[in-house]
């Protein structure tokens, strides 16, 4: 063992209490994973365990029989997640750690340095774990991140039928709004079976389309040889293959809310009425009926949010906010919060972290959507968007949406938008308080005049 990792363990040991004293510390790999318990709890406290499950089981028997009653695990990849579940399914404590918290740790140059440096920091309360939901949380997120990666693959094959119609010059794409709507599918079906004649694609107009039949006939005149309509007929059956995983995974993600309301009680009060028209992509059950019973409130009532949008914030975010003891530690969670770097009491910088957190992610696509409509939050974004710029509007207004977020889960908090006059007003009402405050240190007194004095 290198003489630097010796003197900093000696340190530790000497300078901190043990906190928790059946620790065990585990350095999770691709093919074996390895993990390290106290040197006085077994004659040989590390051991290499293999991949398979059998193994991880053999594993668990092992820290059970030793007396380990917690775990401290890097969150490598995607290997970690059948040895958490496994083990947290053995009723062990399992404590996810970001490789971040230990990237600089000196001395590591084995993996059982690894598993003997977490299971020591671990045993003296140095680790601190990853945000992990609870397991009916986590099953809802998997099928819902499966749903999205099928509604990106339907969307790639949109581009291909659309590459198709452009090859024989149909330009369908650009006389209807989406080809996947009830117009456009009607007519990419058709032409699919052989329907090519202008009028006859024409007669497939839905009433609803904003395009004349006129329009619609002159965009079809085309030249359609085989081996485009070839190409339009597999990516259009690519589309309702992925369609059709989509609708899948409603199965899956209605039964999962089910589950999870069967121990809850529905409010006494109605929900309230729908703001938000249905999107495309969202699932075709009652997504937002099935959200006012698990959360006992219509997040959907927040201007951003679509009743999908809180969906998938759950997913991601749970629906205990008692994780984080405040908001600012859920907005720092999300790396929504400025990131402050002070040395010798000088800001050096307050970026927010880079971060792939899906949930500030979603926010943040909430936060220019609301930046379009004549609220408070969207006067808010609007104003900041001029004074610093869109990117940091974005994450400011993201940021408020998730305070909205977190307190309507945690306390319950009914949300009522003041609008954007009311925004404006305490706005100006604000800037004219300071600008008497500073008026007043330097001996002045601010007088606010009124449009009928006629002062120029």
């Amino acid at each position: 063992m290198p003489d630097k990792e010796k003197r900093t363990r000696a340190r530790l040991s000497s300078g901190l209490s043990t906190i928790n004293e059946h620790a065990a510390g585990l350095d999770v790999g691709s093919t074996f994973h390895v993990v390290a318990v106290r040197g006085d709890q077994d004659d040989e406290p590390v051991r290499t365990f293999r991949s398979f499950s059998g193994d991880l089981h053999q594993m668990a028997d092992w820290l059970t029989s030793v007396g380990i009653k917690t775990v401290a695990m890097e969150s490598t990849g995607v290997y970690w997640i059948p040895v958490f579940e496994i083990l947290e399914a053995r009723g062990f404590e399992v404590l996810l750690v970001n490789a971040r918290a230990v990237k600089n740790v000196p001395g590591r140059k084995t993996d059982v340095n690894d598993a003997q440096w977490l299971q020591q920091l671990h045993q003296y309360g140095l680790l601190r774990g990853s945000f992990h939901p609870r397991a009916e949380v986590a099953q809802l997120r998997t099928y819902l991140r499966l749903r999205e990666q099928m509604v990106e693959y339907a969307a790639a094959h949109v581009q291909h039928m659309q590459k198709a119609l452009m090859q024989m010059n149909v330009q369908l794409h650009h006389v209807v709004s989406d080809i996947t709507g009830a117009t456009g599918l009607r007519i990419v079906r058709a032409i699919v079976a052989g329907t090519h004649g202008p009028e006859e694609l024409a007669r497939y107009r839905d009433v609803r389309c904003g395009a004349s039949e006129e329009t619609i006939r002159e965009a079809l005149t085309g030249n359609y040889r085989a081996e485009h309509v070839f190409g339009l007929k597999q990516a259009l059956e690519l589309w309702d293959f992925h369609q059709a995983k989509v609708a899948e995974c409603d199965v899956e993600i209605e039964a999962v809310l089910k589950s999870l309301n069967e121990t809850r009680v529905e409010p006494g009060r109605p929900i309230p009425a729908m703001r938000h028209a249905k999107a495309r992509n969202e699932p075709k059950f009652d997504v937002r009926s099935a959200l006012y019973t698990l959360l006992g409130a219509d997040l959907s009532q927040i201007h951003g949010f679509g009743p999908y949008t809180v969906l998938r914030l759950v997913a991601e975010c749970g629906d205990d906010m008692n994780k984080w003891p405040t908001a600012k530690h859920f907005t720092s969670w999300l790396t929504l919060a400025p990131g402050n770097k002070i040395s010798g009491g000088r800001l050096l910088s307050s970026k927010t972290r880079r971060s792939s957190n899906r949930a500030a992610a979603l926010l943040r696509i909430a936060a220019v959507n609301i930046g379009k409509t004549q609220t408070s939050l969207g006067a808010f974004y609007r104003r900041l968007s001029a004074r610093v710029g869109k990117a940091k509007a974005v994450t400011a207004t993201a940021r408020k949406l998730a305070v909205l977020f977190y307190r309507a889960l945690r306390f319950g908090l009914a949300y009522a938008d003041p609008g954007a006059e009311y925004y404006e007003e305490r706005y100006r009402r604000r800037v004219f308080e300071n600008l008497q405050r500073r008026a007043r240190g330097l001996g002045f007194t601010l007088v606010e005049t009124t449009k009928s004095s006629g002062v120029s």
